[in-house]
């Protein structure tokens, strides 16, 4: 399979299959990630900001690293922050229908798992988010959060915590189940 950086370096010479190529790739996961964050129309349009932007910034991509992915969902990050008041309003409306639950087997949002999320900061929930339903790794993420491998783990150990102590406020047995 051709690397990412290839195809970037292709399209930068005039090949624009090569930057389709990409796109095709990774839009599926971007756009998963995206909808479980802000709901599927959200979803559509920040993806195709997504592509868009990186089309755009492709010349500032560093050809020496052969996968796009982190960069990608980097680009995804910030256009989440653009739409910060959108997703809160979202998920106080997904927190407020008691108990329900999202009836695809995509990630989801429900009550208890919105007001857990709602008990982050911004940057807590894209962490988590970005590590459970994107399964990126702590270099990944390093990679898309601009920061050290080590602060990832320190405060992807933090948040873990807070989701703990939030779920536990809710019902006590939950530390006695997921061992503390």
């Amino acid at each position: 399979m051709v690397e990412d950086a290839d195809l970037i370096g292709r399209s930068l010479n005039g090949d624009g299959e090569a930057f389709e190529a990409l796109f095709h790739r990774h839009y599926p996961e971007i756009h998963r990630f995206l909808r479980a964050r802000v709901g599927s129309d959200a979803a559509d349009d920040l993806a195709a900001e997504t592509f868009t932007t990186a089309f755009r910034r492709r010349s500032d991509y560093d050809l020496g690293v052969p996968e796009a992915g982190p960069w990608l969902y980097g680009i995804a990050v910030n256009l989440l922050h653009a739409h910060r008041r959108t997703e809160q309003r979202w998920l106080r409306g997904r927190a407020h229908l008691a108990g329900a639950e999202l009836a695809t087997n995509e990630p989801g949002v429900g009550s208890a798992t919105a007001e857990a999320l709602l008990a982050l900061t911004l940057d807590e929930r894209n962490l988590i988010l970005l590590y459970a339903w994107a399964d990126l790794s702590y270099e990944q993420l390093s990679v898309v959060l601009e920061v050290p491998v080590g602060t990832i783990r320190s405060r992807l150990n933090r948040t873990r915590v807070k989701l703990r102590r939030h779920f536990a406020a809710g019902d006590p047995a939950f530390l006695a189940e997921v061992g503390r």
